[in-house]
Protein backbone atom coordinates (compact mmCIF):
# COMPACT_ATOMS: atom_id res chain seq x y z
CA UNK A 1 0.00 0.00 0.00
CA UNK A 2 1.49 3.38 -0.99
CA UNK A 3 2.45 5.75 1.80
CA UNK A 4 0.01 8.39 2.97
CA UNK A 5 1.05 11.98 2.35
CA UNK A 6 2.10 14.37 5.11
CA UNK A 7 0.67 17.44 3.40
CA UNK A 8 2.72 20.44 4.48
CA UNK A 9 0.95 22.80 2.11
CA UNK A 10 -2.52 22.13 3.56
CA UNK A 11 -1.25 22.03 7.15
CA UNK A 12 0.71 25.25 6.83
CA UNK A 13 -2.33 26.97 5.35
CA UNK A 14 -4.36 25.97 8.41
CA UNK A 15 -1.62 27.22 10.76
CA UNK A 16 -1.34 30.52 8.91
CA UNK A 17 -5.09 31.05 9.20
CA UNK A 18 -4.85 30.40 12.94
CA UNK A 19 -2.01 32.93 13.16
CA UNK A 20 -3.96 35.50 11.13
CA UNK A 21 -6.88 35.22 13.56
CA UNK A 22 -4.55 35.77 16.54
CA UNK A 23 -2.85 38.72 14.84
CA UNK A 24 -6.22 40.38 14.23
CA UNK A 25 -7.10 39.90 17.89
CA UNK A 26 -3.80 41.39 19.06
CA UNK A 27 -4.23 44.39 16.77
CA UNK A 28 -7.75 45.08 17.97
CA UNK A 29 -6.96 44.74 21.68
CA UNK A 30 -3.46 46.27 21.89
CA UNK A 31 -2.81 48.12 18.63
CA UNK A 32 0.45 46.19 18.25
CA UNK A 33 1.29 44.81 14.80
CA UNK A 34 3.72 41.86 14.86
CA UNK A 35 6.82 42.87 12.91
CA UNK A 36 9.48 40.61 11.39
CA UNK A 37 12.70 42.22 10.17
CA UNK A 38 14.80 40.19 7.72
CA UNK A 39 18.42 40.95 6.84
CA UNK A 40 19.80 39.64 3.57
CA UNK A 41 23.42 40.14 2.54
CA UNK A 42 24.11 39.76 -1.18
CA UNK A 43 21.83 38.69 -4.01
CA UNK A 44 21.85 34.90 -3.93
CA UNK A 45 18.82 34.01 -6.10
CA UNK A 46 17.50 31.30 -3.78
CA UNK A 47 17.85 33.58 -0.74
CA UNK A 48 16.06 36.43 -2.51
CA UNK A 49 13.21 34.08 -3.39
CA UNK A 50 12.93 32.81 0.18
CA UNK A 51 12.95 36.33 1.63
CA UNK A 52 10.20 37.44 -0.74
CA UNK A 53 8.12 34.40 0.21
CA UNK A 54 8.54 35.20 3.91
CA UNK A 55 7.57 38.83 3.41
CA UNK A 56 4.46 37.85 1.44
CA UNK A 57 3.48 35.32 4.12
CA UNK A 58 3.83 37.99 6.83
CA UNK A 59 1.64 40.42 4.94
CA UNK A 60 -1.01 37.74 4.29
CA UNK A 61 -1.09 37.01 8.02
CA UNK A 62 -1.61 40.69 8.85
CA UNK A 63 1.95 41.14 10.09
CA UNK A 64 4.44 43.81 9.16
CA UNK A 65 7.69 42.80 7.46
CA UNK A 66 10.73 44.83 6.49
CA UNK A 67 13.69 43.57 4.46
CA UNK A 68 17.12 45.10 5.00
CA UNK A 69 19.14 44.44 1.85
CA UNK A 70 22.92 44.75 2.14
CA UNK A 71 25.51 44.40 -0.63
CA UNK A 72 27.57 41.22 -0.77
CA UNK A 73 30.74 43.10 0.21
CA UNK A 74 29.26 44.44 3.46
CA UNK A 75 31.53 44.29 6.48
CA UNK A 76 30.87 42.41 9.68
CA UNK A 77 30.43 45.72 11.48
CA UNK A 78 27.84 46.98 8.98
CA UNK A 79 25.69 43.86 9.44
CA UNK A 80 26.05 43.91 13.22
CA UNK A 81 25.15 47.61 13.41
CA UNK A 82 21.80 46.97 11.71
CA UNK A 83 21.05 44.08 14.06
CA UNK A 84 21.84 46.20 17.10
CA UNK A 85 19.52 48.93 15.86
CA UNK A 86 16.74 46.37 15.34
CA UNK A 87 17.38 44.89 18.79
CA UNK A 88 16.49 48.22 20.39
CA UNK A 89 13.56 49.06 18.11
CA UNK A 90 10.36 48.43 20.13
CA UNK A 91 8.34 48.11 16.91
CA UNK A 92 10.38 45.11 15.74
CA UNK A 93 9.50 41.83 17.43
CA UNK A 94 11.42 39.28 15.37
CA UNK A 95 14.79 39.41 13.59
CA UNK A 96 16.03 36.92 11.03
CA UNK A 97 19.34 36.83 9.14
CA UNK A 98 18.88 35.02 5.84
CA UNK A 99 21.21 32.03 5.58
CA UNK A 100 23.80 31.75 4.15
CA UNK A 101 25.76 34.99 4.40
CA UNK A 102 28.85 35.65 2.22
CA UNK A 103 31.86 33.59 3.27
CA UNK A 104 33.94 36.54 4.44
CA UNK A 105 31.44 37.16 7.25
CA UNK A 106 31.36 35.30 10.57
CA UNK A 107 27.79 34.04 10.55
CA UNK A 108 27.80 32.64 14.09
CA UNK A 109 29.01 35.94 15.52
CA UNK A 110 26.37 37.81 13.52
CA UNK A 111 23.64 35.51 14.85
CA UNK A 112 24.99 35.92 18.38
CA UNK A 113 24.25 39.66 18.10
CA UNK A 114 20.49 39.07 17.70
CA UNK A 115 18.58 39.71 20.93
CA UNK A 116 17.47 36.32 22.28
CA UNK A 117 13.92 37.65 22.68
CA UNK A 118 13.82 38.42 18.95
CA UNK A 119 15.74 35.41 17.60
CA UNK A 120 12.71 33.91 15.83
CA UNK A 121 14.92 31.83 13.53
CA UNK A 122 16.32 30.05 16.59
CA UNK A 123 19.81 29.27 15.28
CA UNK A 124 22.05 31.47 17.42
CA UNK A 125 24.38 29.82 19.94
CA UNK A 126 22.08 30.97 22.73
CA UNK A 127 18.95 29.51 21.14
CA UNK A 128 20.64 26.23 20.22
CA UNK A 129 22.10 26.01 23.72
CA UNK A 130 18.65 26.42 25.26
CA UNK A 131 17.44 23.55 23.06
CA UNK A 132 20.20 21.39 24.56
CA UNK A 133 19.04 22.23 28.09
CA UNK A 134 15.43 21.52 27.13
CA UNK A 135 13.99 25.00 27.64
CA UNK A 136 14.15 26.72 24.23
CA UNK A 137 12.52 30.09 23.70
CA UNK A 138 12.47 29.65 19.91
CA UNK A 139 13.16 26.52 17.88
CA UNK A 140 14.56 26.83 14.38
CA UNK A 141 11.66 27.06 11.94
CA UNK A 142 12.32 23.98 9.81
CA UNK A 143 12.80 21.55 12.75
CA UNK A 144 9.77 23.11 14.45
CA UNK A 145 7.78 22.66 11.23
CA UNK A 146 8.74 19.00 10.99
CA UNK A 147 7.61 18.23 14.54
CA UNK A 148 4.43 20.31 14.12
CA UNK A 149 3.59 18.34 10.97
CA UNK A 150 4.05 15.03 12.80
CA UNK A 151 1.92 16.28 15.68
CA UNK A 152 -0.89 17.52 13.43
CA UNK A 153 -1.07 14.06 11.84
CA UNK A 154 -0.97 12.47 15.32
CA UNK A 155 2.19 10.50 14.56
CA UNK A 156 3.72 9.35 17.87
CA UNK A 157 7.29 10.39 18.65
CA UNK A 158 7.90 9.18 22.20
CA UNK A 159 9.77 5.88 22.33
CA UNK A 160 10.37 5.79 18.56
CA UNK A 161 13.80 5.43 16.95
CA UNK A 162 14.37 8.57 14.90
CA UNK A 163 17.27 8.63 12.45
CA UNK A 164 18.37 12.05 11.22
CA UNK A 165 20.53 12.19 8.11
CA UNK A 166 22.28 15.57 8.24
CA UNK A 167 24.00 17.62 10.93
CA UNK A 168 23.64 21.30 10.01
CA UNK A 169 22.98 23.87 12.72
CA UNK A 170 19.79 25.02 10.99
CA UNK A 171 18.24 21.57 10.56
CA UNK A 172 20.01 18.30 11.39
CA UNK A 173 21.31 19.11 14.85
CA UNK A 174 18.31 21.04 16.18
CA UNK A 175 15.73 18.54 14.88
CA UNK A 176 17.69 15.73 16.56
CA UNK A 177 17.71 17.65 19.85
CA UNK A 178 14.01 18.48 19.52
CA UNK A 179 13.15 14.81 18.92
CA UNK A 180 15.32 13.84 21.89
CA UNK A 181 13.42 16.33 24.06
CA UNK A 182 10.23 14.59 22.88
CA UNK A 183 11.60 11.25 24.21
CA UNK A 184 12.58 9.67 20.92
CA UNK A 185 15.77 7.60 20.66
CA UNK A 186 18.08 9.41 18.27
CA UNK A 187 20.72 8.44 15.72
CA UNK A 188 22.42 11.18 13.68
CA UNK A 189 24.02 10.21 10.37
CA UNK A 190 25.73 12.15 7.58
CA UNK A 191 27.51 11.67 4.26
CA UNK A 192 30.52 10.07 5.98
CA UNK A 193 28.48 7.50 7.87
CA UNK A 194 29.60 4.02 6.90
CA UNK A 195 26.78 1.89 5.44
CA UNK A 196 24.14 4.61 5.69
CA UNK A 197 21.43 2.16 4.67
CA UNK A 198 22.10 -0.04 7.67
CA UNK A 199 21.32 2.92 9.92
CA UNK A 200 18.31 4.27 8.02
CA UNK A 201 16.64 0.85 7.92
CA UNK A 202 16.42 1.00 11.72
CA UNK A 203 14.35 4.19 11.69
CA UNK A 204 10.74 4.38 12.81
CA UNK A 205 10.99 8.07 11.85
CA UNK A 206 13.51 9.00 9.17
CA UNK A 207 14.45 12.67 8.67
CA UNK A 208 16.44 13.32 5.49
CA UNK A 209 18.24 16.66 5.73
CA UNK A 210 21.62 16.24 4.10
CA UNK A 211 21.20 18.21 0.86
CA UNK A 212 22.05 15.36 -1.52
CA UNK A 213 19.47 14.63 -4.22
CA UNK A 214 17.65 11.32 -3.72
CA UNK A 215 20.39 9.88 -1.51
CA UNK A 216 17.74 7.87 0.37
CA UNK A 217 16.16 5.13 -1.74
CA UNK A 218 13.38 2.68 -0.98
CA UNK A 219 15.74 -0.18 -0.08
CA UNK A 220 17.15 2.01 2.72
CA UNK A 221 13.76 2.36 4.46
CA UNK A 222 12.09 0.02 6.94
CA UNK A 223 8.58 -1.11 6.08
CA UNK A 224 6.09 1.24 7.68
CA UNK A 225 8.58 4.00 8.57
CA UNK A 226 7.56 7.65 8.63
CA UNK A 227 9.76 9.52 6.14
CA UNK A 228 10.26 13.28 6.30
CA UNK A 229 12.19 14.73 3.36
CA UNK A 230 13.65 18.13 4.23
CA UNK A 231 15.88 18.33 1.18
CA UNK A 232 15.51 20.71 -1.77
CA UNK A 233 17.94 20.09 -4.61
CA UNK A 234 18.09 21.44 -8.12
CA UNK A 235 19.03 18.77 -10.63
CA UNK A 236 19.89 19.59 -14.21
CA UNK A 237 17.25 18.29 -16.60
CA UNK A 238 14.55 17.98 -13.93
CA UNK A 239 11.52 20.25 -14.18
CA UNK A 240 11.31 20.82 -10.41
CA UNK A 241 13.43 20.53 -7.28
CA UNK A 242 13.87 17.09 -5.80
CA UNK A 243 14.34 16.02 -2.22
CA UNK A 244 16.92 13.91 -0.45
CA UNK A 245 14.56 10.93 -0.78
CA UNK A 246 13.75 9.06 -3.97
CA UNK A 247 10.01 9.50 -3.62
CA UNK A 248 8.64 6.68 -5.79
CA UNK A 249 10.59 3.83 -4.23
CA UNK A 250 10.38 5.31 -0.72
CA UNK A 251 6.61 5.75 -0.82
CA UNK A 252 6.26 2.04 -1.58
CA UNK A 253 7.89 1.23 1.79
CA UNK A 254 6.87 4.08 4.10
CA UNK A 255 3.59 4.47 5.98
CA UNK A 256 3.75 8.29 5.77
CA UNK A 257 5.95 10.52 3.62
CA UNK A 258 6.37 14.21 2.84
CA UNK A 259 6.39 15.26 -0.82
CA UNK A 260 8.87 17.68 -2.38
CA UNK A 261 7.65 20.30 -2.97
CA UNK A 262 4.67 20.69 -0.65
CA UNK A 263 6.00 19.02 2.48
CA UNK A 264 8.51 20.59 4.86
CA UNK A 265 9.02 23.85 2.94
CA UNK A 266 5.61 25.44 3.59
CA UNK A 267 5.83 24.40 7.25
CA UNK A 268 9.08 26.31 7.66
CA UNK A 269 7.48 29.63 6.76
CA UNK A 270 4.43 28.91 8.91
CA UNK A 271 6.62 28.27 11.95
CA UNK A 272 8.64 31.43 11.35
CA UNK A 273 5.35 33.35 11.53
CA UNK A 274 4.38 31.40 14.65
CA UNK A 275 7.69 32.30 16.31
CA UNK A 276 7.21 35.97 15.40
CA UNK A 277 3.74 35.89 16.92
CA UNK A 278 5.19 34.29 20.07
CA UNK A 279 7.84 37.02 20.30
CA UNK A 280 5.16 39.70 19.89
CA UNK A 281 3.00 38.22 22.65
CA UNK A 282 6.02 38.06 24.96
CA UNK A 283 6.80 41.73 24.19
CA UNK A 284 3.22 42.74 24.99
CA UNK A 285 3.25 40.77 28.25
CA UNK A 286 6.57 42.28 29.31
CA UNK A 287 5.44 45.83 28.62
CA UNK A 288 2.09 45.47 30.30
CA UNK A 289 3.63 44.82 33.72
Amino acid sequence: MPAQILDGSATSKQIREEIKTEVESIKSTTGVIPHLAVIIVGEDPASVTYVNMKKKACLNAGMHSTVHELPADSTQEQVVDIIRALNTDPNVHGIMVQHPVPKHLDELEILATVDRRKDVDGISRDSLGSLVTGDPLFISATPAGIIELLDRYKIPIEGKHAVVVGRSIILGKPVALYLLNRNATISVCHTRTKDLGEMTRQADILIAAVGKPEIITGDMIKDGAVVVDAGYNRVEGRSHDVGDVEFESASAKASWITPVPGGVGPMTIAMLLKNTLKATKAFIAENSK
